[in-house]
């Protein structure tokens, strides 16, 4: 009866042991599929990365070659019209969103249909149209940063025609001094920049001077370098300056820019309301009839401009040089490259030199 027993519950344990053994295997079996699914899927992400960041460095070496023939296109304009910049010209055409494959047949390249997948848009824009924030500050005499009365009139005048506060121009003055007073490019002037006995300046130390009392959250003294702030490069630092706001920086940034160097604004580009702060008496209303007169007619020096001027109702005055000019040193190329995926959004301020013609890449910003 033992024996039967035994047997009996040997046989129970068979199938036991053979259904553990099959759970076993297919948990072994499981577990093998999930490390390789994993494998798999992080090869594959890692792939799609070093796919996507070839395709970004792709698209970005084509908006280098695009910026090179942007820079052909202003030395041209230069050359054909020599001392002038007006909206008229080659380079104030926008370029359509229009596919590689298009330029690269129209110059006979073989292998145009490898560009079938990348898309090519862009303008350019004279950066001289709007008010330059470094005309704040100039430098007279060597070692030396002095305020701008002229030009900080002049941007307080735009300012109150945006409907902000004209003490603003203050601040913006003296903070835009304290930054550059420990930059390195502090002296640089442009190649034409030049100064007349009738531009009036507020002399200071290197660091700053006592001519304004209302302090704009700085202490400007010559000693204060350890809280003097950034350098502006950009017309978000605007932010940093005690008084501005989000809404009153959107609603100025379409009318100023900041570059390396003083410059004057390019009556043959600017808008109304640029022009009616940088000239003293003119209303706004007359510096549109201003620009509807410009839309038939460039001007060639500044005496058409002074012409002009009075046929639109300004006051009776001689056109500052340091103030206006028909020419145009600076540009901003905007640059959009779409490379299958990738896609290049791409801001570059170049300077173009007067004389010669060449240009130079002063800085280049990816926007997001």
């Amino acid at each position: 009866m033992s024996v039967h027993r035994h047997r009996h519950s040997r046989s129970l344990a068979r199938p036991a042991a053979r259904g553990a053994a099959i759970i076993s295997a297919l948990l072994v079996v499981a577990l093998a599929a999930i490390l390789v699914s994993g494998m798999l899927w992080r090869q594959q992400v890692q792939v799609r990365r070093i796919e996507n960041q070839r395709l970004l460095a792709q698209g970005q070496w084509i908006a280098r070659a695009a910026l090179d023939w942007t820079r052909l296109v202003l030395r041209s304009e230069a050359d054909t019209a020599p001392g002038i910049t007006y909206l008229g010209g080659a380079w104030g055409m926008p370029v359509a969103k229009t596919r590689l494959s298009d330029f690269l047949g129209q110059i006979g390249e073989t292998r145009e249909q490898q560009g079938a997948d990348t898309w090519l848009s862009g303008s350019i824009e004279d950066a001289q149209a709007r008010f330059n924030l470094r005309n704040l500050v100039s430098a007279a005499a060597p070692g030396a940063l002095q305020l701008n009365l002229t030009q900080i009139e002049a941007f307080a005048r735009l300012l109150q025609l945006l409907g902000l506060n004209g003490q603003l121009a203050k601040n913006t003055a003296v903070y835009l001094r304290s930054g550059l007073a420990h930059s390195i490019t502090r002296f640089q002037t442009g190649t034409t920049a030049s100064t007349t006995s009738s531009t009036q300046q507020l002399v200071g130390g290197a660091g700053g001077g006592e001519n304004f009392t209302d302090n704009p959250g700085l202490s400007d003294t010559d000693t204060n370098s350890a809280v003097a702030p950034l350098l502006m490069t950009s017309v978000d630092a605007l932010l940093d300056v005690p008084g501005f706001t989000p809404d009153a920086v959107a609603r100025l940034r379409p009318f100023v820019t900041i570059l390396p160097t003083t410059t004057p604004v390019n009556m043959n580009t600017a808008s109304a309301e640029v022009i009616a702060a940088i000239v003293p008496g003119m209303s706004l209303s007359s510096a549109q009839a201003f620009v509807a007169r410009r839309q038939t007619v460039f001007f060639h020096n500044l005496a058409d401009v002074q012409l002009a001027l009075q046929g639109a109702g300004a006051p009776q005055s001689s056109v500052d040089s340091t103030l206006c000019d028909v020419n145009t040193s600076y540009f901003l190329v905007h640059g959009r490259v779409q490379h299958e995926r990738a896609v290049v959004d791409r801001q570059t301020l170049v300077w173009r030199d007067p004389l010669t013609h060449t240009t130079r890449i002063v800085r280049v910003r990816d926007e997001p």
